[in-house]
């Protein structure tokens, strides 16, 4: 944790501006006792938007915030990237596969009283996501092009991160995983500050 709160002090000045729109939308959300749901949305849902989904519902319960929940999905389904696993082990999590096959199911443990995190690769679409009044978060350029328009969203935010893929079977494999992963929960766990900051000055 130390790491990640040194370094949310180097956050861009245009990043900070955008998560925070994003706490805006969470805040609004909960003050009105309304679930906050955020989809966290890339083009195959093998890498970052799971990245993603994982990390902000970790920060979630570090700042002890209640009612949020988080979702992903891709404009296509493949398989959550093994690569994507390794990271999240790397980091700390306990991931362990339920199913086999082409696009297993993993578990995610993130907290001892909580039910894991299903990950697998699916369509934003697919039943079990939210279909209405939920933030799509959308982690690529690609699948933000690719969806003006996320039916049922009632909030939009352009994440953008950089696609580790491109180390993929390479000496950087790890490392670029280990730094979008790092990059991610930095970002998820101040945008989570900032609502549990707003919550409480309310």
């Amino acid at each position: 944790m130390g790491k990640v709160a040194g370094a949310q002090k180097e956050l861009p000045g245009e990043r900070r501006e955008m998560l925070s729109d994003v706490a805006a939308y969470i805040v609004k959300r909960l003050e009105a006792d309304q679930a906050a749901n955020l989809v966290f949305i890339c083009t195959h849902n093998s890498r970052r938007s799971h990245l993603a989904q994982v990390w902000c519902q970790v920060a979630a319960e570090y700042y002890g915030i209640g009612d949020l929940k988080t979702f992903s999905g891709g404009t296509e389904a493949t398989a959550c990237n093994i690569r994507t696993v390794r990271a999240l082990r790397r980091a700390g999590l306990s991931v362990a596969a339920s199913t086999t096959g082409e696009n297993p199911v993993y578990l995610i443990q993130y907290a001892d009283d909580k039910p894991p995190i299903r990950a697998y690769s699916k369509k934003y679409t697919e039943e079990g996501n939210p279909s209405e009044k939920f933030a799509a978060m959308m982690c690529c350029s690609e699948a933000d092009q690719h969806c003006p328009n996320v039916m049922g969203a009632d909030g939009r935010f352009p994440l953008h991160y950089e696609d580790p893929k491109s180390a993929d079977s390479t000496p950087q494999e790890a490392a670029r995983y280990d730094e979008r992963s790092f990059q991610i929960a930095t970002e998820m766990f101040f945008t989570m500050s900032l609502v549990a900051e707003r919550l409480q000055t309310k």
